[in-house]
């Protein structure tokens, strides 16, 4: 099993608080990884600090053993890395459609829409007036559409009625089994329909408490 990417004894403050205490996370290619804690634990720092959205204080962010940590953003984005944050994660005063095709750009209605044809008959309407569900399928198509080599989503089903939040973590698990990403996911709790393999990391005040796989933290 292949580590894509990794923060390595990362450290992240904010101010004088420091969200991220020196944290080790080897995050393999073709495998779901699933940050779990509660809020305060750090998961979306992590998420954010491979992103290249936060700056380190200490430690580095390799990326197939390369050194990235001062690599920014959007030059991570370009190299294959897609982050969906839990807020502001589509343009509101886009149209669906247009967020839609930054996310595939030269993709048809149809082939953008496949992964939630509930957007059809929202295309024509701004990000902005959306339900918070309907926001969370468009923030989420960027992954699902993207070539991205790392897919990482903090709380993928926000807002989602379960039948589609089951379909997100499956479509979520294809991209890791069938197109080798390697994606990350910050939840609060384990979702059901992981794929096999897939891992779980707890995270307590900015460390790693433990690690295992999905079933023994259901």
């Amino acid at each position: 099993m292949s580590v894509e990417i990794a923060l390595r004894a990362a450290r992240v403050r904010y101010g004088p608080l420091e969200a991220l205490h020196g944290l080790d996370l080897p995050v393999p290619a073709g495998t779901v990884t699933v940050l779990l804690g509660r809020n305060g634990a750090g998961r979306t720092t992590a998420l954010r600090a491979l992103a290249g959205t936060v700056g380190l204080a200490a430690g580095r962010v390799e990326w197939r053993g390369a050194d990235v940590t001062r690599l920014p953003a959007h030059e991570r984005a370009r190299r294959g890395l897609c982050f969906v944050p839990d807020l502001r994660a589509v343009y509101a005063g886009l149209t669906v459609a247009e967020n839609l095709a930054l996310a595939a750009p030269g993709a048809d209605a149809p082939d953008a829409t496949a992964p939630y044809p509930e957007l059809v008959p929202l295309l024509s309407r701004t990000a902005g007036t959306l339900s918070g569900g309907e926001r969370r399928m468009l923030a989420v198509s960027r992954a699902l559409l993207s070539r991205a080599r790392v897919v990482l989503v903090d709380e993928p089903s926000l807002g989602m009625a379960p039948p589609v939040a089951a379909r997100t973590y499956r479509m979520l698990g294809e991209l890791a089994v069938e197109r080798g990403a390697a994606v990350v996911l910050a939840e609060q709790r384990v979702p059901e329909g992981l794929p096999h393999g897939s891992l779980v990391h707890e995270l307590r005040r900015g460390s790693r408490a433990s690690s295992g796989e999905p079933a023994e933290y259901r």
